[in-house]
C-alpha cells in the first residue's frame, strides 16, 4: 500500500488526476524572494553572449553556459505583444471567474533580453499599444510568486 505524501499536489483535469510536485529551484527562489521582499526584478547574464534572462534560469540556451551573474532589471518595461480577452472563463489557478475584459501581454523589462508574460491594465483614457511603457503594480500582502504583481499599468503619454 502506497504512503500518502502531504507534499504532493493533486490537480484534476476532467476525470483524470495528475500528481505534480513543483519546485522553482535556486534561481526561481531568488527571483521570487526579491519580488516579495523588495519589489525588484532580477535576471541572470550569460558570460559569453551577455544576454540577460528574466525570469532567471541556470543555463544560456544558445551558449549552453552556466549563468551566475545576477542583474537587476526594470521595473519599467515595454509591451512587445498583447491581447485583450473579452470572454469569461474559470481561472485554473484560482477557481474564480476572471473579470473581462482584461489584457495579457509580453513585456520586456528594461535591461532584460527576454520577455515576461503578465496581465495588463486596460486604460480607460488611452489605447494600449505595442511599444507602450509599463510598470508593475504589486499586490499586498505579497506571497513570493508571480501573482505578487497584480498587473502592469501603462505609464507616460
Amino acid at each position: 500500500m502506497a504512503k500518502k505524501n502531504p507534499n504532493l499536489i493533486i490537480l484534476s483535469s476532467g476525470e483524470a488526476f495528475q500528481p505534480f510536485r513543483y519546485s522553482v529551484g535556486v534561481y526561481g527562489s531568488r527571483f521570487f524572494y526579491e519580488l516579495k521582499e523588495n519589489k525588484k526584478f532580477f535576471g541572470v547574464r550569460c558570460p559569453v553572449c551577455r544576454k540577460v534572462y528574466v525570469p532567471p534560469r541556470p543555463l544560456c540556451g544558445p551558449c549552453y553556459r552556466l549563468m551566475d551573474e545576477w542583474v537587476e532589471v526594470g521595473p519599467l518595461g515595454t509591451i512587445l505583444s498583447f491581447t485583450i480577452l473579452r470572454f469569461a472563463f474559470i481561472d485554473p489557478e484560482t477557481g474564480q471567474k476572471k473579470p473581462v475584459p482584461y489584457g495579457y501581454g509580453f513585456i520586456r523589462l528594461d535591461g532584460a533580453d527576454t520577455n515576461l508574460q503578465h496581465f495588463l491594465e486596460l486604460p480607460k483614457n488611452s489605447a494600449i499599444a505595442i511599444g507602450s511603457r509599463v510598470r508593475p503594480v504589486f499586490q499586498e500582502p505579497r506571497q513570493g510568486n508571480l501573482k505578487d504583481i497584480a498587473y502592469f499599468e501603462i505609464v507616460g503619454g
